[in-house]
């Protein structure tokens, strides 16, 4: 079970106690990210998670930031979605107080030191550069530009070169200063822990946080009637895409019906485009099928590598499966083996500490509310044929295909005239 504690300024705090664990982590999540920002400071959420390792008035130095938990082999980290932007620290659970001294300062004393925003720009347009290189990571980039356009739910999460290369502190401070505050913010404590000892020790930490009036993220603009491509010429030996649909948000009955439909279709070894493609036809090393559900945006997406010269033949084959389960009742044994996947990986990652205090805590910050994996589970066990044929039968049509490419092609109008045969 979980506890829930509201600070007077609004600040959320929830306590996940799990005896048998010998860790514990502490997470702070704040809910602004790319989704957040102007075209003029487009990255600054991603650059500001970086900024927060560059110092504090009791650790000065990056050194003395990352010294404090290397010290007791802790792990450590940051991360910045298009929702939210995360800070944690995982240790031994008799080292939390230290934990929560560290994750605590770093959030609410970093300085921002002058000199280390310029290093970092050259840190973060490497950063942008390495994206760019791996093709399996910026199929994924190419694929948020292909459905939603020049908008901020569009724009790599990095931001761009030319708006990184100017930053400033500025500008730092005054979007730290509008987004950081109390009622945006959700710190999750997961693991072994004395609960009332860290319900003082956060209180005493956190009530600190600044409260205020952030900005709202623009509505995301959805606009389709048509097959979209878009193809990005690259010489490689092998061709990168993914290939699906618009779908469902976080908040909409169906995204646990379109989670085990991604499931079914390529959420694991056994599911039916991983045979299909990779161990019948042997035309991919990797391929798996994704269902991505935030507040406002939601899809449904195979990714996969392919030959160059077989990739008409798999697009195709992915085609066939989405039209077969658009068309066809799931069996009952194939879909209660995706139900029961779903629930046997989700209760395996939630033996470790860091993956409860992000499961808790990420339903308290984007859906202001809390499920435990029993209720959860509930609601995929109450999935059925029908409604996997109903999902599917209503996004999987030509009009709602996109598929995002990367090889040696610069002809999209070949790839559209292939998503029409769906």
């Amino acid at each position: 079970m979980f506890k829930k504690i509201t600070l007077k300024n609004g600040l959320r705090i929830i306590l996940v106690p799990q005896k048998s664990s010998q860790t514990v982590t502490i997470l702070v999540l704040v809910g602004t990210g790319s989704k957040y920002e102007k075209k003029d400071i487009s990255g600054i959420s991603h650059f500001l998670e970086h900024m927060f390792f560059k110092g504090t008035k009791e650790r000065p130095s990056p050194l003395d930031v990352a010294q404090t938990l290397d010290g007791v082999g802790g792990m450590y980290n940051a991360f910045t979605s298009q929702e939210y932007t995360g800070y944690f620290a995982k240790v031994a659970s008799g080292h939390f107080n230290l934990a929560l001294d560290w994750v605590s300062d770093i959030f609410l004393n970093s300085t921002l030191p002058e000199k280390e925003i310029e290093k970092e720009k050259g840190v973060i347009i490497e950063e942008i550069n390495m994206n760019y290189d791996n093709p399996m990571s910026y199929i994924q980039t190419l694929w948020l530009r292909l459905l939603y356009g020049d908008q901020p739910a569009g724009w790599d999460i990095a931001g761009t070169k030319e708006v990184v290369s100017k930053m400033t502190r500025e500008r730092l401070l005054n979007y730290r200063k509008r987004q950081y505050v109390a009622e945006k913010t959700v710190v999750a404590v997961a693991g072994n822990f004395n609960e009332k000892t860290a319900e003082r020790a956060l209180k005493r930490c956190f009530s600190r946080t600044k409260t205020g009036r952030p900005m709202k993220k623009p509505e995301v603009v959805e606009k389709q009637n048509s097959p979209n491509v878009l193809v990005h010429f690259r010489q490689t030996d092998q061709s990168h895409l993914c290939l699906g649909v618009r779908a469902f948000n976080l908040f909409h009955p169906k995204r646990y019906a379109q989670e085990v439909l991604a499931v079914i279709l390529g959420g694991m070894m056994s599911s039916r485009l991983f045979q299909k493609i990779r161990t019948e036809l042997g035309i991919a090393y990797y391929i798996n099928t994704v269902s991505e559900v935030d507040p406002d945006t939601g899809a449904l997406f195979t990714q996969a590598g392919l030959d160059n010269k077989n990739l008409e033949k798999g697009i195709l084959a992915i085609l066939d499966e989405y039209k077969r389960i658009s068309q066809e009742k799931v069996p009952p044994r194939e879909l209660k083996r995706a139900k029961e996947y779903i629930k046997g990986k989700t209760s395996l990652s939630l033996e470790s500490s860091d993956a409860r205090a992000s499961f808790y805590a990420g339903q308290e910050l984007l859906e202001n509310r809390i499920l435990t994996p029993e209720q959860i589970f509930k609601k995929i066990d109450r999935i059925s044929q029908e409604d996997i044929l109903e999902l599917a039968s209503e996004i999987f049509r030509p009009e709602k295909l996109n598929l995002a490419l990367i090889g040696p092609f610069k002809n999209k109008e070949k790839f559209q005239k292939l998503l029409k045969r769906l």
